[in-house]
């Protein structure tokens, strides 16, 4: 197991990924300590969901390495890579969950995926990830239609957790929630990372939740990782992206 400075659970080198003529990430380097919340911010459409997907897999690379728990993705046969995605959960932006499926099935969904369970037991998880999540045990039988959007990231959260995975990535989980149901999310995202000492990568484009949830934050900008660190090193930046992202009008009110 290959270890790195600061216990790096994810550690990305050289990425560059594109699509065609489009180059979207260019030789990023990007560490993951163990059990923080990382917060990543960047323009709309400078590559952070590109980032996450493709460090989960779902989107090819063109160069560079990734890897999760010392082991290299790039490299990892089918049963390893397999073994090291039980290991981590991910919240799709929107939720993503199955509009076909009860929320009780869409918490299942990954359980049945990875392991061989009873009916019983499957249950059991799904009612179990609900509470850790707030919610009720009646809203198992509901459609994804006749939730909240409060509640459909929530569930989308309870699947994310159904394999009690190490790491979580979160992509934009506080959009379209308007902002109290946005602080209950970071407070329980906060709650969770500490109970299970889970390490969180959270795209995000929300002040509040780079101020009250983050432990550090990565900035992405010219195809680049621009600057890692806390709240105080973003804000003391004179880049000018940074300038006008954590210093402008809608920055006031969330950074005073």
């Amino acid at each position: 197991m290959a270890t790195y400075p600061d216990d790096a659970i994810i550690r990305v080198r050289d990425l560059t990924v594109g699509f065609e003529d489009n180059l979207i990430l260019d030789r990023l380097n990007l560490d993951v300590k163990r059990g923080e919340i990382l917060g990543f911010v960047g323009a709309s459409g400078a590559g952070k969901s590109v980032l996450t997907r493709t460090i989960i897999g779902l989107m090819p690379r063109r160069s560079g390495s990734i890897e999760v728990f010392g082991v290299n993705m790039n490299d990892a046969d089918e049963d390893t890579r397999r073994a090291v995605e039980r290991r981590w959960g991910v919240l799709f932006q929107h939720g993503a969950l199955f509009s076909s499926l009860t929320v009780r099935q869409n918490i299942q969904f990954p359980v049945r995926e990875f392991i061989n369970v009873s009916e019983r037991l499957l249950d059991e998880i799904a009612i179990a990830k609900l509470a850790m999540v707030g919610l009720k045990p009646e809203v198992a039988d509901r459609f994804p239609s006749e939730l909240s959007g409060g509640m459909i990231k929530r569930v989308a959260l309870a699947r994310a957790l159904a394999l009690d995975p190490e790491i979580v990535f979160l992509d934009e989980p506080t959009s379209g929630l308007d902002p109290i149901s946005a602080g209950d999310f970071d407070q329980l995202v906060m709650t969770l990372q500490r109970t299970l000492g889970l390490t969180v990568f959270m795209v995000t484009h929300d002040l509040d939740s780079l101020k009250t949830a983050c432990n550090r934050i990565a900035v992405l900008g010219d195809r680049k990782v621009l600057l890692v660190g806390t709240m105080n090193d973003m804000l003391a930046s004179q880049h000018p992206w940074l300038q006008a992202y954590f210093h402008g009008k809608r920055a006031r009110a969330v950074i005073a």
